[in-house]
């Protein structure tokens, strides 16, 4: 008799060994905050690039999609995801470099990623959030839906955390108060995706 996890789909197989393994705990929400985030989940608009300087919103794009060329080979599917981890970022008060780092351990950018916890997507959402600030409707393996969903969640434990990066991290992984995660996320972000702009870029940006 064949082993009985070899009758899985494939495709199944492959999301969830890419998975980080932690999960996000569900928590009861003031009715104050459930409703901040959630009027944040529902204000939708097409990702674009936010950028003071467009020039410097085009360097920031051509860098970050060599750096992806290798996990994303397709250049309009790089394009279209950066294009709206920025913005989505941009959006919620946080630094698109942080989400990229945080992607990167989550979920090694792949879309229909499953942890064994049942965390889903790029972001790693669990999918108890709709009912809490979305509606069953919201499909977290959508690219817009989950980054939007992952910024205002992290964005949420930021601001329960006092800023504290590291601690909102862990909650944001379900390992409060363990070093591991927090670690590797910053140090992806640090090592993988730090960027400043060109010196010609921001010269050009000076008035």
């Amino acid at each position: 008799m064949k082993p009985r996890l070899l009758l899985l789909p494939f495709c199944l197989l492959l999301a969830h060994a890419s998975a980080w393994a932690g999960a996000q705990k569900e928590e009861a929400l003031s009715a104050n905050v459930a409703s901040a985030m959630s009027r944040s989940i529902s204000d939708v608009n097409a990702p674009r690039l936010v950028f003071d300087n467009p020039r410097e919103g085009q360097a920031w794009l051509a860098e970050m999609s060599a750096r992806l060329q290798k996990k994303i080979p397709d250049p309009w599917v790089r394009e279209r995801l950066l294009t709206a981890i920025q913005y989505e970022a941009t959006r919620a008060g946080l630094d698109p470099q942080l989400v990229l780092g945080l992607i990167q351990v989550e979920s090694g950018f792949n879309k229909y990623a499953i942890s064994g916890a049942g965390a889903r997507g790029l972001m790693q959402v669990m999918p108890f959030w709709p009912r809490h600030i979305g509606t069953p409707q919201h499909n977290l393996f959508d690219l817009s839906t989950n980054l939007r969903y992952g910024c205002t969640i992290l964005r949420h434990y930021l601001d329960i955390e006092r800023g504290n990066l590291y601690r909102a991290l862990g909650r944001y992984n379900g390992s409060l108060g363990q070093p591991e995660y927090p670690n590797m996320v910053i140090a992806a972000w640090k090592k993988k995706w730090a960027w400043n702009p060109p010196p010609a870029v921001r010269t050009a940006a000076l008035p």
